[in-house]
């Protein structure tokens, strides 16, 4: 690959952290006595996305969404957990109430920092395919003038299943990709664009991941961006999300470095 290519591929690769408000996090990747109304101004200058969990929990207002998009750099990026009350039901299908009212919530306010959505689902959440299409049927492609990406948080074995495949690749929604050993995974991140959720991380090393695991989590990335079959370079988006969590910004940063991506100026 050229420099230019590859420099093209790195420009498509985010990663980054899940929150930005971790108690282990002051004193150790936030400066001593940083306040913490300035952790996502600091901590958005040293990963480039950020996965908010909180939209998971909590219902937040567009001046929400508006503060984060104006701490943060031009092109960093957020990905949203959609509400649980959209995916923790026995029936799919009956979620197109709770899904508007979280997609109406003020999501837009993010702009072009707005990226995907995470619909994450319990593990014992079996897959019906006749429900499960029906809550596909029901996600929103744009939000106004804003395109919409959705990608599948898909936790139980069911799932890895070629009907499953179907319905994602016809509705053109993403699917998660993650190492966890408690979470069942496709071999490589599926959709027009790549989410994988990184949960391996080790407390005994300084990075969460060793130098050869980083080393080659960097390659599958640059691979994922050049998927063969995919027309030019897909987005691809990484989280160091759990297990030792405190190590969480040190190995994104690390997979960062890896990947040649310049931090931006701190405000």
């Amino acid at each position: 690959m050229s420099k230019a290519a590859s420099t093209r591929t790195q420009a498509h690769i985010k990663a980054g952290i899940g929150g930005w408000t971790y108690e282990p996090w002051r004193d150790n990747f936030y400066p001593k006595g940083l306040a913490q109304a300035k952790e996502l101004n600091y901590a958005s200058r040293h990963v480039s996305t950020i996965e908010i969990n909180g939209t998971y929990y909590s219902t937040f207002k567009p001046e929400n969404f508006r503060k984060w998009h104006d701490e943060t750099p031009d092109d960093f990026i957020f990905s949203l957990k959609a509400s649980r009350f959209t995916t923790n039901r026995k029936v799919l299908a009956t979620a197109e109430d709770s899904i508007k009212r979280f997609v109406e919530s003020g999501l837009t306010e993010l702009g072009n920092k707005l990226g995907p959505i995470v619909w994450q689902f319990m593990p014992t959440k079996q897959f019906d395919a006749e429900d499960f299409e029906a809550f596909l049927a029901l996600l929103p492609k744009k939000e106004g003038s804003r395109v919409l990406r959705h990608v599948m948080d898909v936790r139980h074995e069911s799932f890895i299943t070629p009907d499953y495949k179907a319905l994602a690749k016809k509705y053109r929604v993403s699917t998660v990709f993650t190492d966890a050993d408690k979470f069942p995974s496709f071999e490589e991140p599926e959709g027009d664009f790549a989410y994988a959720r990184l949960m391996m991380a080790d407390a005994k090393l300084k990075t969460g991941y060793g130098p050869k695991a980083l080393d080659t989590w960097a390659e599958r990335a640059r691979g994922w961006a050049e998927s063969p079959g995919k027309k030019g370079t897909r987005d691809v988006f990484v989280y160091f999300i759990n297990g030792a969590k405190e190590k969480a910004p040190a190995a994104a940063g690390a997979l960062l470095e890896r990947l040649g991506w310049k931090p931006p100026v701190e405000a």
